[in-house]
């Protein structure tokens, strides 16, 4: 994009007769059961539901995503819900909520996700929906259960151990081979960084050849058991789709210190790919899955009409697009002001922190400045509010760390929300999710922060 572009596309038109062009289109959201009727119209048929969130730490956004889930379940005939999650710590909930593990509760199905940031999945909205789910598949044959499902790629030795575990009950020298191979790994002490590091600089071996070897293997297998779906079916799919993980992820870890692009290209591809392995793994029991995804907005939100674009990133969002044309929705959520639970840096305790409101201009100010605390724009109307969206503002996006001194350079980006997004969900004022863990940290921090004086 040439720099006279960019300036031309970045001075939108003004507040006023860009709120004269929205508000017509508004539809509040006033909390009774319809409310998102025009959501699930909008939706239609298509077979792909992705939802997203502006933040990981923001309650309002969990809540209403796991209730518009719920509608694409029970009236729609959703399948799956497949999460920014790792899929080992994903499968142990769909064990859970098919009614096939030994854990006692969804708290207990989720005690896996212990990994930084573990709130994101360890909370009470999504603890609360997983028995909403349980209980909702009791009763029903396991081809008509809706499933849990991750497609993240940070459990590299995790899914190791999983692939292990599973050839150790069913073939043992195929474990044997397995276990051969992922020996490369042994030098770095089940450390993914250290090893990234290692591979990246020549200062330990690649292990790319044997987890791609592995990953043929399991291939064949899983490919054998397909042909008569059932647990045994399910569980090779499993196994398979850990040796995918540890062949991304191999590959994730070993580029992620040659730059942010090549790394980010290579997580959301790997989870493209993980839910088109899924797609057609749940295909075989019947009628074409419809499969609901919950990530983050900067995953799911088409990143062609975003600055990440524009740096030479895709996204989840658009790889979907592209692969299923006419069968992807996308929604992204949005908030003016509230709390969040985010931690200060990677690793740190999360905390519960006043978020500052939104930059003058940008699309969370243009949102609040409509009149309306809660309501649902679909993007697409009519030509007239295409063009007064497609030009580009501001937009927040709050992953685990939120860093309020840098707001603007840590957690802003221009897009274009008529391209980036099908439908958007914004809620003025949002509150903090709240961790099954509560931490001092966590509680101690109630007093609201006062930026940007410090006083």
């Amino acid at each position: 994009m040439t720099t006279q572009h960019t300036q031309q596309t970045r001075h939108p038109p003004s507040h006023t007769a860009l709120l004269e062009g929205l508000r017509p289109h508004l539809r509040p959201l006033d909390g009774d059961g319809r409310q998102y009727d025009g959501l699930l119209d909008l939706i239609g048929e298509a077979r792909f539901a992705l939802l997203g969130e502006a933040s990981h730490g923001s309650h309002e956004f969990y809540r209403e995503r796991a209730e518009i889930t719920k509608r694409l379940i029970t009236e729609k005939g959703f399948t799956a819900v497949a999460v920014e999650a790792d899929w080992p710590d994903a499968w142990r909930v769909n064990r859970y909520v098919r009614g096939l593990s030994d854990d006692a509760d969804a708290d207990a199905a989720l005690s896996g996700f212990q990994r930084f940031p573990a709130w994101m999945w360890r909370n009470t909205v999504v603890c609360d929906f997983i028995e909403w789910l349980r209980d909702y598949n009791a009763g029903l044959s396991p081809p008509r259960q809706v499933g849990f499902y991750g497609l993240d790629l940070y459990s590299l030795f995790s899914s190791i151990q999983a692939v292990l575990t599973y050839l150790d009950e069913v073939d043992p020298e195929a474990a044997d081979r397995a276990r051969y191979r992922y020996d490369c790994f042994d030098h770095v002490a089940e450390d993914s960084q250290a090893y990234g590091y290692a591979a990246s600089f020549g200062l330990g071996a690649s292990c790319e050849d044997e987890v791609v070897q592995q990953l043929r293997e399991m291939n064949r297998r899983a490919a054998e058991l397909s042909l008569t779906p059932g647990l045994e079916s399910d569980e090779a799919f499993y196994a398979q789709q850990n040796a995918r993980l540890v062949r991304n992820a191999e590959a994730y870890y070993r580029t992620m210190f040659r730059g942010r692009l090549a790394s980010w290209n290579l997580r959301d591809s790997h989870m493209v790919e993980t839910l088109a392995a899924l797609d057609s793994h749940l295909a075989t029991s019947g009628a074409p899955p419809r499969i609901a995804l919950w990530a983050h907005n900067s995953h799911l939100g088409d990143a062609s009409a975003t600055e990440m674009g524009e740096r030479g990133e895709w996204n989840v969002g658009q790889l979907m697009r592209d692969r299923y044309p006419g069968d992807v929705v996308l929604v992204g959520f949005s908030t003016y002001r509230g709390w969040v639970t985010a931690a200060s840096s990677w690793h740190e305790p999360p905390q519960r922190k006043q978020m500052r409101e939104g930059l003058p201009g940008s699309w969370e100010d243009v949102f609040h400045h409509t009149g309306s605390s809660r309501f649902l724009l679909p993007l697409h109307d009519d030509a007239a509010l295409s063009a007064l969206l497609a030009l580009q503002r501001l937009q927040r996006a709050i992953g685990v760390i939120y860093r309020p001194d840098t707001e603007r350079q840590s957690h802003y980006a221009y897009t274009r929300l008529a391209r980036q997004f099908d439908a958007v969900i914004h809620i003025d004022e949002t509150s903090a999710v709240e961790p099954l863990d509560l931490g001092q940290v966590w509680n101690d921090n109630e007093a609201p922060e006062t930026f940007p004086s410090g006083i």
